[in-house]
């Protein structure tokens, strides 16, 4: 069973596989922070007992974007919790069901991509624009590039805590962009201009630690790593 640690004051990261969901313990309960691929949602219900929470303490998901690796558990534990679903308008477009994500070229990613499964369609009940707070503490910004309405959370806590989903990656203490296709299973990005002035736009803030969909968090001095990465 994966495990799940706590990287900073209450913010527990689980890994899973090649992607992370992050639990947020608040005073009201427990913020979800995407929700893995499909079917996981057993999984984090025994990742929140083993830091002495329950499916019934979830009183939002937020969501960065609409990939299944990321919203593939999503309706489930919609419908398990009864906790709000938050999205940006544009992914709430494709959780409707409005559109299927193309697969993607080469036979590799289109094997990836198959494995990841199709994300069950499921209503957001809460659309969050870049700036909103959806949250108390939480405050969504729009990264595209990845996606078309890719949110970013900024979570004011321990100096400030950056959730990028997949606006940004990090590894061997070095900030980049999306993370690549052979990570994710999906295409790297929708709009790579989109993606840079999206890292840019999270480099201007002040942040001290950072999260993210794929790979390790960056503990202290995380905002210093995206100015360098944003050049």
């Amino acid at each position: 069973m994966p495990g799940v640690r706590e990287v900073v004051d209450g913010v527990f990261e689980l890994g899973l596989g090649k992607v992370n969901v992050h639990l947020v313990v608040t005073d009201d309960g427990v913020v979800l922070v995407d929700t893995g691929l499909p079917r996981l949602a057993p999984v984090i219900e025994h990742a929140l007992k083993g830091i002495g929470r329950s499916l019934g303490e979830i009183r939002a998901i937020l969501l960065t974007h609409h990939h299944a690796d990321h919203a593939g558990s999503a309706a489930d534990l919609r419908a398990r919790t009864g906790a709000p679903l938050v999205a940006h308008a544009l992914t709430a477009f494709h959780l409707a069901g409005s559109e299927q994500a193309p697969e993607p070229e080469g036979r590799l990613r289109r094997f990836l991509f198959r494995r990841l499964g199709k994300v069950e369609p499921t209503k957001v009940d809460r659309m969050a624009g870049d700036g909103a707070e959806p949250v108390p503490g939480f405050t969504a910004v729009h990264t595209p590039g990845h996606t078309k309405g890719h949110l970013s959370f900024l979570l004011d806590r321990a100096g400030g805590v950056l959730f990028a989903g997949d606006a940004a990656t990090a590894a061997n203490g070095r900030v980049a962009g999306p993370p690549p296709a052979t990570m994710t299973g999906v295409p790297p990005v929708t709009d790579s201009e989109k993606a840079a002035a999206s890292l840019a736009r999270l480099a201007e803030r002040d942040f001290e630690h950072a999260l993210f969909g794929h790979g390790r968090p960056v503990t202290g001095g995380a905002a210093a790593l995206f100015r360098e990465a944003a050049g």
